[in-house]
């Protein structure tokens, strides 16, 4: 049975160091909900916390209405995947996966099908009587994952648990954590610093930095409408240019790189002034000189097979990344001066601190 974690003002502390100053959450029954940050930021202590491995400084954690706080980590009934795999390596892979039924005493048949049927919703089957020593990271990956699953726990927590596979691994492991973890519907806290893979397996995400959520909301939301520049920055790749926000007859407007580029997503409340904006790769087209585009030349192109990257420098001396669909005969070469065309619906807009976002509500 799964549960919804609710978390009021969480307090951590190591010593005189604060890492979580007050954190508030909810995350609800049956969702894949990923904690991601960079090194350091308090994704791993605040999942400590939730599975009862870390002192609670101050605020409550809830399992639907049950205030956990005081409860055993082993009371709490979480199933819980390492970066390690932490699996035992003198026990046969069926044996890594009934090790926890058999410690809750279940009666042998009970033990013998559930073994099984993780054993075939992880795909490890083939390997269910050979040693850890035997089976790649991958294949291990999976026995530590049908291993926490195994017990029915109420959550499912993960700590960067793909992390010490390679890269076409990782993609694979990702793809496979997926599809299990939607196959029982269990409520899963991920901890990863990696977005792509967050933004591959989850539901929703919550940005941590220094202890502080900065935005909780689904992949595509941290994407297309990041809540301040933070965000923005560390939520796939982006372009940071400092403009000035300016409103006249025709509407709101932003004076970018030496150009003027309009922008009907921005707030009305907004005040004019300086801002600044994010403008993802993505978002410059390469166009015919026209008003409201920018100029620039051609410094370096990188050709990806689907994609090209460039690196323009503007007129107004800021460097900028384009990602344009690659051509069969590359018409763009270094040195080329350029103008680009902004997609208005693809820049966000934030103050001076690039703390707070000046979009329209939906737009």
């Amino acid at each position: 049975m799964s549960v919804s974690i609710t978390i009021h003002h969480a307090v951590k502390r190591f010593g005189n160091t604060v890492v979580i100053p007050d954190l508030s959450l909810h995350i609800h029954k049956g969702e894949f909900f990923t904690l991601l940050g960079p090194s350091g930021c308090g994704k791993t202590t605040l999942l400590r916390m939730i599975a009862g491995f870390n002192t609670i400084e101050g605020g409550d954690f809830y399992f639907d209405e049950t205030r956990v706080n005081d409860l055993d980590p082993a009371k709490r009934n979480i199933g819980m995947v390492f970066q390690n795999y932490a699996i035992f390596p003198h026990m046969t892979v069926r044996g890594n996966i009934a090790f926890g039924l058999r410690n809750r005493k279940l009666p042998a048949d009970q033990i013998a099908a559930r073994t099984e049927e993780f054993l075939e919703l992880a795909r490890i089957k083939e390997f269910a009587d050979r040693l850890p020593e035997k089976l790649s990271g991958g294949q291990q990956q999976r026995v530590a994952l049908a291993r926490a699953l195994a017990i029915h726990p109420n959550v499912l927590l993960m700590d960067e648990p793909l992390s010490n596979l390679d890269a076409k691994l990782r993609v694979e492991m990702r793809d496979a954590i997926r599809d299990i973890q939607r196959s029982v519907g269990i409520t899963t806290v991920y901890v990863t610093h990696d977005q792509e893979e967050a933004m591959a397996v989850s539901d929703r995400i919550a940005v941590m930095d220094k202890g502080v959520i900065r935005q909780v909301g689904t992949p595509r939301e941290l994407y297309h409408r990041p809540a301040d520049l933070f965000v923005a920055t560390f939520v796939g790749r982006t372009n940071v240019l400092g403009g000035v926000l300016r409103t006249d007859g025709s509407g709101r407007t932003v004076d970018v790189g030496g150009a003027r580029i309009p922008l009907d997503t921005v707030s009305g409340s907004a005040a004019d002034g300086p801002v600044q904006l994010s403008i993802r790769p993505e978002g410059f087209v390469f166009t015919e000189p026209g008003a409201g585009q920018l100029q620039g030349v051609v410094e370096r192109s990188l050709f990806l097979g689907e994609k090209t990257h460039y690196q323009v420098r503007l007129r107004s001396q800021e460097t900028v990344e384009v990602v344009q669909d690659s051509q069969l005969v590359e018409d763009t070469p270094d040195g080329s001066e350029v103008t680009l065309a902004v997609k208005g619906h693809m820049v966000n807009v934030f103050d001076a601190t690039g703390t707070a976002s000046l979009m329209a509500s939906g737009g």
